[in-house]
């Protein structure tokens, strides 16, 4: 992937996981440094009041790149990374505003309340910068996606996850079998890149 800047083309390798310390927390951003480097990483609001208390982190990243802006987006878990995915493929959501809808956790996890009339226009209530108007034609979006979701193959989520990474499915496979099972899904993902980064 190419993009033109002042400078002329460079070439830029999507970045999906970054595993690094704060060095500094804005107000709904972090800057992680990763081998000396400072990534500027926007998280939700909730993410930000339930920073983990760790030296390092790990997040799923997601990379917007529009005209000269490139930012990257962080995720606590891989299931809100997924979320935050279908969101932004909605006419009308912006990154910022699909950042804070994800961190209510994944679209498999609210799919009842969107369906079910009486909780389904309380579901986003209370995300910053949404209003009822907007929140009402995600939710429209939404619930024609679900059954697509549902219907999905039911292979390893974890292996599915590291694929999107990069991974091949050799890799990925080998991985995991020194995961175990019984762990969530996002846990076995992070377990897995553990073991991906030693080889």
């Amino acid at each position: 992937m190419y993009f033109k800047l002042d400078y002329g083309y460079t070439k830029l390798k999507m970045i999906a996981y970054l595993n690094g310390k704060i060095i500094l927390k804005g107000d709904r951003f972090i800057i992680l440094d990763v081998g000396g480097v400072g990534y500027k990483v926007f998280l939700s609001l909730k993410s930000i009041l339930n920073l983990p208390k760790e030296d390092n982190i790990k997040v799923f990243c997601f990379l917007n790149v529009k005209e000269n802006i490139m930012d990257l987006y962080g995720f606590f878990n891989y299931e809100e990374y997924e979320f935050f995915k279908i969101l932004s493929g909605i006419r009308g959501v912006g990154p910022k505003i699909a950042l804070e809808i994800s961190s209510l956790g994944s679209l498999e996890s609210i799919k009842d309340k969107l369906l079910d009339p009486e909780t389904r226009e309380a579901v986003f209530s209370g995300v910053p910068g949404l209003g009822q108007k907007r929140a009402m034609t995600i939710i429209l979006e939404l619930t024609g996606k679900i059954k697509d979701i549902s219907k999905k193959d039911s292979s390893d989520e974890a292996e599915s996850g590291l694929m999107a990474l990069g991974f091949s499915s050799k890799q990925a496979k080998e991985a995991l079998k020194g995961v175990p099972k019984t762990m969530l899904t996002e846990e076995r993902i992070k377990e897995s890149l553990k073991i991906l980064d030693k080889r």
